[in-house]
């Protein structure tokens, strides 16, 4: 079918110039070549024996990752780190991973103790492997953690890659602890919940989010 579109719009349109507007001799030479060139391309590039095939809904796949480590999973981001993870986070966004890691380890060489570096290292590490988890990730995130035990960073990133391997009941438990620990403020919270509720809607359940820990109450003046 797609070949019988491209012939006949091809013969319409040498048609029309040729009855309307004038196009004679080698005019109407060269727009035929031209013509037929496209029409080549479009036999070597395209697939017109095909059928047709409506494209995935994107609302119905789990959310996917980002080259950029998002400041809401940061905790400890001061003047001296968030030059490393600004450069990192433009190498990343052309798609320089090493390179984006490499910039990581030159800021761990002057602060090796900040948890927000080790975090921004793994997701470097993390991108360059396309999404699944490595050992040099994966001790990243370790040591983030080991850094800081609460921090965000390292289940959330962890979350990521099991969905981006396809282990989404992995990813759900992972991101559902954070969650449940997670102050009703916490700036990360929202993207949280919506992470779990693509997760849901892809498996055909309903959604179900955990609520927020309570508040302690504020001491008495």
């Amino acid at each position: 079918m797609g070949w019988f579109a491209a012939v006949g719009l091809i013969a319409l349109v040498i048609f029309w110039l040729w009855r309307v507007a004038e196009f004679r001799g080698r005019k109407l030479e060269w727009l035929g070549a031209a013509l037929l060139i496209g029409l080549a391309g479009y036999a070597w590039q395209g697939s017109p024996i095909l059928e047709g095939r409506p494209t995935e809904d994107r609302r119905d796949r789990p959310p996917e990752g980002s080259t950029d480590v998002n400041e809401a999973f940061l905790d400890n981001r001061d003047a001296s780190s968030e030059r490393w993870i600004e450069f990192a986070e433009a190498l990343n966004r052309v798609g320089n991973h090493m390179n984006a890691a490499h910039a990581i380890q030159n800021g761990l060489d002057n602060d090796p103790d900040n948890p927000d570096l080790w975090v921004a290292l793994g997701n470097a590490l993390l991108l360059h492997g396309e999404g699944q988890m490595n050992p040099a990730a994966q001790l990243a995130f370790e040591r983030a953690a080991q850094l800081a035990p609460d921090h965000p960073g390292p289940p959330f990133f962890l979350g990521l890659a099991l969905a981006q391997a396809g282990q989404l009941d992995d990813a759900e438990a992972t991101w559902r602890a954070l969650l449940e620990r997670s102050a009703p403020e916490a700036p990360y919270r929202a993207d949280l919940e919506s992470r779990l509720a693509s997760i849901a809607r892809s498996q055909g359940r309903s959604v179900e989010l955990p609520e927020a820990p309570p508040q302690e109450a504020e001491s008495e003046s």
